[in-house]
């Protein structure tokens, strides 16, 4: 379970699989560069180790093209993620030597497929398909829970040792399929499904029950963070009916994570007689931000358009009013996207009064108001809208971009100067901030933000050879006069010369 598996478009699977799987294949030296040895020579894979090697595979996760940050479904994604970290310290899952040296973070794929999936060293991705065929907050947190367990109990790890003792054959043909993948997609695919079967063959029962321990661990952990029980039972089944029917790519969760009539009962069985009431009601948040998700996955002309239309269906007002929001939300952004602006403005129209009296779903419909006035063009329509007391996340962001399309690059920094200070790793935030210093021309101080970035993200040597090319600038007299800057920036590359060399050492 610790990676996606393949489909027709170019995914993180390959690559990831290789990047897990390599370090165990037997006889293989070391390059400089490759990934760091897995334990202390007695078989067992330290946490130290394991942070390394969910680094490297984290910053290939960053690289790829189906890498997105969405600001508006990421802070969703993070409403949810966070109580349930906070439920397994409580619950003394998450030991403290885990929480350190984990990075705990849900990276998003823009992937329409279904599919969730966690690496080492505490890092997760979660694709846009997955979070657009949920229908309540409680059935995501039954998802990211179940994750959150495998990383937790160490799965991982263990999956490798495992791997790495008893299925070479299958280590090859996962490393051997990502190769060919990158050449020839079908035959990539059809090398990762040989050593896919081979490795369910040899080590089914194993992975059987790490997949119960998961279910139970993370029942406990996403009740206790509050969400609902029946939110497992419900997508238990929705996947285990999609598992009925013949799989075309898009269920790669279902084969990573295999549903049994046993793990389905037994979900069911721990859910307390008295909460097995009707069905969940879904908020208009999530409904908003699912149709936000399956927008964002659906890049096609002919998807966006069959979406714009949606709201004009016969049964549109037969719909609840949740549903109804859900359905303006997605075919507004979809119409934004075609830049068909008119008809985006139409229907954000109509979804202003579906949302009132609901304050998630309200805030939604402004922020997609402003995105789609930055899109048409109308900088200050956007500005006015995300210049708000107590701003969030996608409204920083949002108003920033406003601010430099409207050629108020000054005004730009002082907010993102702020969100940064408190959020260090927030490469999106940076690369704003860098833009905003290239405007006004303060090109050091720009390199120093793009160096920030690209540390954000994991790659090392990228930041360092910013940090340089700004010191170099400094040297030569550009900026030369800001001793404080100067300062930062001679800390800054220092630390990351460090990282960078823990990061490549041979072990």
């Amino acid at each position: 379970m610790t990676a996606p598996t393949p489909s027709r478009r170019r995914k993180w699977t390959p690559l990831v699989l290789a990047l897990v799987l390599a370090a165990h294949v037997p006889g293989g030296a070391q390059q400089r560069g490759a990934l760091p040895g897995l334990g202390s020579g007695d078989g067992a894979m330290t946490t130290a180790a394991e942070r390394k090697l969910g680094e490297r595979v984290a910053r290939e996760l960053f690289r790829d093209p189906d890498y997105i940050d969405d600001p508006v479904v990421s802070e969703y994604v993070q409403k949810i993620w966070q109580p349930l970290l906070a439920a397994a310290r409580s619950r003394g899952e998450l030991t403290g030597e885990l929480d350190d040296r984990f990075a705990w973070r849900v990276l998003l794929g823009k992937d329409r497929s279904i599919n969730a999936f966690a690496v080492p060293g505490g890092w997760l991705g979660l694709h846009m398909g997955l979070i657009a065929v949920t229908q309540t907050q409680d059935e995501l947190a039954s998802v990211l829970a179940h994750e959150l367990s495998h990383v937790t109990q160490r799965h991982i790890s263990r999956m490798i040792e495992q791997e790495g003792k008893t299925t070479p054959l299958m280590i090859g043909a996962m490393i051997l399929g990502a190769i060919a993948a990158s050449k020839n997609p079908q035959v990539g695919q059809a090398m990762i499904a040989g050593g896919s079967a081979l490795g369910q063959q040899l080590g089914l029962n194993f992975s059987r029950d790490m997949e119960r321990e998961a279910d139970r661990i993370g029942y406990g952990v996403a009740t206790q963070a509050g969400y609902e029980p029946q939110g497992f039972v419900n997508m238990f089944d929705r996947l285990y009916q999609a598992s009925r029917h013949n799989d075309s790519g898009n269920f790669p969760y279902l084969r990573t994570h295999p549903l049994t009539t046993e793990r389905i009962a037994e979900m069911q069985a721990r859910q307390p007689l008295a909460q097995r009431a009707g069905p969940l009601v879904p908020t208009m948040e999530h409904a908003m931000i699912a149709a936000r998700a399956r927008v964002v996955s659906n890049s096609g002309v002919d998807a966006l358009r069959a979406m714009m239309g949606e709201a004009d269906a016969s049964n549109f007002a037969t719909l609840p009013q949740v549903r109804q929001a859900a359905v303006l939300y997605g075919s507004a952004l979809a119409a934004s996207r075609l830049k068909e602006n008119a008809a985006a403005g139409r229907l954000l129209t109509r979804l202003k009064p579906a949302t009132a009296g609901d304050a998630a779903g309200t805030r939604l419909a402004r922020l997609l108001a402003a995105e789609a006035a930055l899109a048409a063009g109308d900088a200050p329509t956007t500005i006015a809208l995300t210049d708000v007391r107590g701003a969030e996340r996608p409204e920083v962001l949002l108003l920033g971009e406003a601010r430099l399309a409207a050629g108020r690059a000054a005004d730009a920094v002082g907010p993102l100067q702020t969100w940064v200070t408190i959020h260090g790793k927030d490469g999106t935030a940076w690369q704003l901030l860098g833009r905003a210093f290239a405007a006004q021309g303060q090109q050091v101080r720009a390199i120093r933000a793009d160096a920030e970035s690209q540390a954000s993200q994991l790659d090392y040597q990228a930041a360092l050879d910013r940090l340089r090319a700004a010191q170099d600038l400094m040297r030569k007299g550009a900026g030369a006069t800001d001793h404080i800057e100067a300062s930062i920036i001679d800390t800054r590359a220092r630390q990351i010369q460090l990282l960078l060399r823990e990061q490549t050492l041979e072990r």
